[in-house]
């Protein structure tokens, strides 16, 4: 391991020579390759981890999005800002740190990577990632996207070992930073040891996202969303929509509409087309989930549809009658199961809202968005979405606070995040 960190050490004193159009014509070709070799790296990802195919084709795209984005800015991101002072001339820098640590989930395994490195990489930091153990396919092609041909150096260096093993990596002389997306657990422990040996880090942990649909809300658009907000990816996603807290006066009429989308959703082979729902990623993660439910529903909660297990195929579920005593709303539940809460009042929603260890994000469904807009600050939330599921998007910052981790990626704030932001001053 330590001649793989020594490796990329040597790559990085050569990158960071490069200017920041040599570095983005770099990050051209790997968006060239991406769409060039969309379907085979969809089917890798498809075969890794058990989402549609169609899904998979979906989260290769967005990643040749995302280089498109940085293509266009991060020039503009990166110049020298001037700062008017009493000094003749002062400006600001942003200047790369060396090599990084990545730590990667399973559930976007191209995504994640994807809006950690590329920033980071123009920037001109280089990478040493960890990926997720049943992503393997995955990862391996990762490796080989990043180290382009054009290069006579490694950039990019992905090692396949065990996560007790991620310490000795933070803890090399060389590594100046990590990146976490995982687990709260995961998150505490490397952000220990990062602080420890005085190392910068980004979390981005788990996330209970509530989803409100004010009385006044267009109820045809709310439910449609609501579809797609919970059950992409089978529920397996930080920013799904896993709290579904709703007027009372909607009651009836949401149940009705949400259960006749969610019953539609096709099921079938994850590599057909037209699949909108596959199993889950491991078959004890759909164990996990059905304790859970079954644990609620013991508690009161009750099963408009779906409850029902198969191996890792867990239906696609929505849960009425939960109250904020139960473990599916304190806790992530991490697969298709939404869950249901009715209030009567907007304060009483902000409350409901707010009654988690998380803060991702919130989607707010309501025709009066003035009013909306004018009450985004009280929800403890990375971000608030008006009429929108939840997403990310290169655009905007992307992050939580709370048990939802700390930092920022995507847009120019993210770029900053790994950044050594040097001020000079002239006399």
């Amino acid at each position: 391991m330590n001649h793989i960190i020594e490796n990329i050490q040597q790559s990085y004193l050569l990158w960071k020579e490069y200017s920041v159009i040599q570095r983005i014509e770099i990050i051209k070709d790997i968006k060239d390759n991406l769409l060039k070799n969309t379907n085979l790296y969809a089917k890798a990802i498809t075969s890794d981890m058990g989402k549609p195919i169609s899904q998979s084709i979906t989260e290769v795209q967005k990643c040749a999005y995302l280089c498109d984005y940085y293509i266009e800015n991060a020039e503009n991101f990166l110049k020298p800002q001037h700062i008017k002072t009493k000094w003749t001339e002062s400006y600001i820098t942003f200047e790369p740190i060396g090599v990084l640590l990545g730590v990667m989930p399973w559930n976007f395994p191209f995504w994640q990577v994807f809006r950690f490195v590329i920033p980071n990489l123009i920037l001109g930091n280089l990478f040493i990632v960890k990926h997720a153990s049943n992503v393997p396919k995955s990862a391996n092609l990762l490796e080989s996207i990043f180290n382009s041909k054009k290069l006579k150096f490694p950039i990019y260096k992905n090692l396949s070992l065990e996560s007790k093993f991620v310490a000795d990596i933070i803890v090399h002389k060389h590594i100046k930073g990590v990146s976490l997306t995982g687990s709260e657990k995961a998150g505490k422990a490397v952000a220990q040891c990062a602080g420890q040996h005085l190392k910068k880090s980004v979390l981005e942990l788990g996330g209970s996202a509530s989803f409100i649909i004010c009385e006044d809300a267009d109820l045809e658009l709310a439910t449609s969303i609501a579809v797609n907000a919970r059950m992409q990816n089978a529920g397996q996603s930080c920013i799904a929509a896993k709290r579904f807290l709703v007027h009372k006066n909607l009651k009836e009429k949401f149940l009705s509409t949400f259960k006749s989308k969610v019953e539609a959703l096709k099921r079938g082979d994850k590599f057909n087309a037209e699949t909108e729902i596959a199993e889950m990623a491991r078959e004890d993660l759909a164990i996990e989930l059905e304790k859970l439910v079954n644990e609620s529903i013991s508690l009161g909660a009750k099963v408009i549809c779906g409850g029902k297990r198969e191996g890792a195929f867990y239906e696609p579920t929505i849960l009425s009658e939960v109250t904020p005593q139960m473990s599916v709303f304190r806790e992530e539940t991490f697969g298709p199961v939404a869950i249901v809460t009715f209030f009567e009042t907007f304060d009483e929603a902000v409350n409901l809202s707010n009654q988690s260890d998380f803060g991702l994000g919130v989607s707010i469904f309501s025709k009066d968005v003035e009013f909306i807009k004018s009450q985004t600050y009280r929800f403890e939330e990375g971000a608030v979405y008006i009429n929108e599921m939840l997403i990310s998007d290169p655009h905007l910052p992307f992050g939580g606070v709370k048990n939802s981790g700390y930092g920022r990626e995507l847009s120019q704030f993210g770029m900053y995040e790994f950044a050594n932001i040097k001020t000079v001053v002239i006399k």
